[in-house]
């Protein structure tokens, strides 16, 4: 038996910070995101014999599960209720650390989804991102929010409230042909080229998480005006929101910019981008900017002369089995 899932990477436009339990605990949060065309896949197919083989940027030969080292495996393999025989592998269209793309809860529940379709379990996205957040947030302890989870498991242009008590509230967002495809014409994602450790960030971020309410509060209101614009046909606000979130993202800890990542978003703004923001936790990843047409090709070349630049496209689907048999 082989099984391979195909689970979409995101991208934040607003509301980021306001998933972390230490904000919507007390203030219901909202995030305004995507799933986008780059994947991550998970390959388990059944072994001969009764070992664990895990192939990813090392490779693990063990007994059973409990002496996988890679904690998102093992933990995903328990909840699944899998043991021993099997070989699992996972592939990426990008790194997996550090990028700002939600790769590490997308990588989890690519996981879930291929081990739950191994074991015959029939489970929602809702059921696999909640469970995706129980590995990574009670069982780990990572100081993460949850809309990576839900973004990897629902797919496409979402809104999702995170209310107190944990509940999550999710709403496709539909916007016209027109709009849509301007979004995909003009959203691309710029490599900084330093890799960061978001845990870290996220901790220094959790422990101003009182004096940073106000800053929060405005980021989260942010979801909703942006869905607004987008339906009136206004995509170019999307640049300027970004820029708006950005410049209040980079007070709530002094970890989350640098000087090469502050130099880089100038960059970009001169060579015509409306706007952009660091994705993910900050420190190092992607920056996401939006670049009217009129100024793809001279972003392109002086800003591509040093970084990678990739253009990118919303999908409609989230975690998905590709293969079965």
């Amino acid at each position: 038996m082989m099984i391979i899932s195909k689970t979409p990477l995101r991208i934040s436009f607003v509301g980021g910070g306001t998933d972390i339990a230490s904000y919507y605990e007390n203030n219901a949060g909202c995030v305004l995101s995507t799933g986008i065309d780059l994947f991550v896949y998970v390959i388990i197919q059944k072994r001969f014999d009764n070992l664990v083989v895990v192939n990813y940027s090392k490779k693990e030969v063990v007994n059973n599960v409990n002496e996988v080292k890679h904690d998102l495996v093992r933990e995903a393999m328990k909840k699944a209720g899998i043991v021993d025989g099997v070989e699992i592998t996972t592939l990426s269209d990008i790194h997996s650390k550090g990028s700002g793309l939600g790769s590490s809860s997308a990588i989890t529940v690519g996981l879930l989804n291929a081990f739950y379709s191994y074991m015959g379990l029939q489970k929602s996205n809702r059921e696999i991102a909640e469970d995706a957040c129980d590995i990574e947030i009670n069982i780990l302890k990572s100081p993460i929010g949850k809309q990576d989870q839900y973004a990897a498991s629902f797919g496409g242009l979402r809104r999702y409230q995170f209310n107190p008590g944990g509940f999550v509230d999710e709403k496709r967002i539909r916007l016209s042909e027109e709009s849509e495809a301007k979004l995909n014409q003009n959203l691309f994602l710029v490599y900084t080229g330093v890799v960061r450790e978001a845990n870290e960030i996220l901790k220094d971020q959790g422990k101003h998480a009182s004096g940073n309410k106000s800053n929060l509060d405005e980021i989260a209101k942010m979801p909703d005006r942006l869905i607004e614009e987008l339906k009136a046909g206004k995509v170019e606000e999307v640049g300027k929101m970004l820029h708006e979130n950005w410049m209040i993202k980079k007070h709530l800890s002094s970890a989350i910019s640098k000087p090469e990542i502050d130099a880089l978003y100038e960059l970009g703004i001169t060579n015509g981008a409306i706007g952009g923001k660091l994705l993910g936790a900050g420190g190092g990843g992607f920056i996401l900017f939006y670049v009217p047409e009129e100024h793809h090709v001279k972003f392109k070349q002086n800003v591509g002369q040093n970084y990678r630049v990739l253009p990118i496209h919303l999908v409609n689907a989230g975690t998905r089995i590709v293969f079965y048999e």
